[in-house]
């Protein structure tokens, strides 16, 4: 096997992360936790990868978020010790599987309903650990979490329940607009005698509205370590700030209006923006406009010149976090080397 020393030296479709536009990233959303005095934990679900975890701590993180217990046992088994995992875990095999792991590190869950709580509990019991609960209040996407009234009585089971600690409340995405319902449920809490150790707020885009509900003592944000193109046209993040390249080759180049890649929707994933697949940094106004699983369609008519085949293009996903959990590995650069090789260790650990 070959000896990779430069970008030159790789196969197309490879995944290129510039390390000196992360490492600006990881320093600039630690500077800004540190600036509102609220501590940082990042969301390795962006990466999966323990050594760029471990820049983040680093840095400053006071600990990890992980999504699933499965990503959550490969950052302990690298020797990570705080872990959260902001989900609803379900089911007995899962639930023992977190209690074991609560066994090796501060573990802390999130909860929406008594169900949740009871099942996790359970699995505590049997096996003699601690876990760390929060209860997440629902936020405006209506995704998982519940209403002050009932967080408040699920906060009280769970003072109530052995092998269990009340930690605190979530929410996500944390914008401006919930800060009432958290103050609800803080003063329910409040008025119970009922610690609250932490109020966990997560979300790249929320972290800009953080100094609104000044009740947040921590900010989970997973993609702000390579940003993507959805961030970008979000106004999170601009192009300077995408730490992650998709570095493809044209095999086909027969009309303008009809250019291939080797990279399709097993490399670049499938989520679109106005349409597109993906930005091409070295023809802006070019349309990845299709995608089949190992070939990506371009237009190229709005452009001045048009690539020929063998040719290289760079591509900035529409969703970073996708991309990542599509590869094995993942090649750190400056300039033209390759400084780092990294394996997604928790690649496909989505349960």
């Amino acid at each position: 096997m070959s000896v990779l020393e430069t970008i030159y030296d790789l196969e197309t479709p490879s995944i290129l992360i510039d390390l000196d536009i992360m490492e600006n990233n990881i320093a600039a959303m630690q500077k800004r936790c540190d600036d509102l005095g609220i501590q940082f934990r990042p969301h390795i679900k962006t990466h999966k990868i323990p050594a760029i975890a471990q820049k983040q701590i680093d840095a400053g993180a006071v600990g990890l978020a992980c999504q699933k217990v499965s990503e959550a046992e490969v950052f302990v088994d690298a020797g990570f010790t705080d872990i959260q995992i902001p989900y609803n875990i379900v089911g007995a095999k899962k639930t023992r599987r977190l209690a074991e792991l609560a066994k090796r590190a501060d573990v802390t869950v999130t909860v929406d309903s008594k169900v949740v709580v009871d099942g996790i509990a359970s699995a505590a019991q049997e096996v003699g650990s601690t876990i760390h609960m929060m209860v997440e209040l629902v936020a405006l996407n209506k995704r998982t979490g519940t209403t002050p009234e009932d967080a408040f009585d699920l906060a009280q089971h769970i003072v109530n329940t052995d092998n269990l600690h009340f930690a605190g409340i979530m929410i996500y995405p944390s914008v401006a607009q919930i800060r009432e319902r958290l103050q609800k449920t803080l003063s329910l809490l409040a008025n119970a005698n009922i610690e609250v150790e932490m109020v966990s707020g997560g979300g790249s885009g929320a972290i800009l509205e953080s100094h609104l509900i000044p009740e947040l003592t921590e900010m989970r944000v997973g993609t702000y370590v390579f940003w993507d193109w959805g961030s970008v046209s979000k106004g999170w993040a601009s192009f300077d700030d995408c730490a992650m390249r998709i570095r493809a080759t044209v095999v086909s180049a027969n009309e303008k209006s009809r250019v291939i890649l080797d990279s399709g929707s097993k490399t670049v994933n499938a989520e679109t923006l106005d349409g597109l697949f993906g930005y091409i940094v070295e023809y802006p106004k070019a349309r990845l406009h299709q995608v089949n699983e190992e070939h990506g369609y371009v237009d190229f008519t709005e452009c001045d010149t048009v690539p020929n085949v063998g040719d290289i293009i760079h591509i900035i996903p529409v969703h970073t976090c996708v991309v990542t959990n599509l590869h094995n590995q993942i090649y750190g650069i400056r300039g033209d080397e390759i400084k780092n090789i990294w394996d997604v260790a928790a690649r496909g650990l989505v349960w």
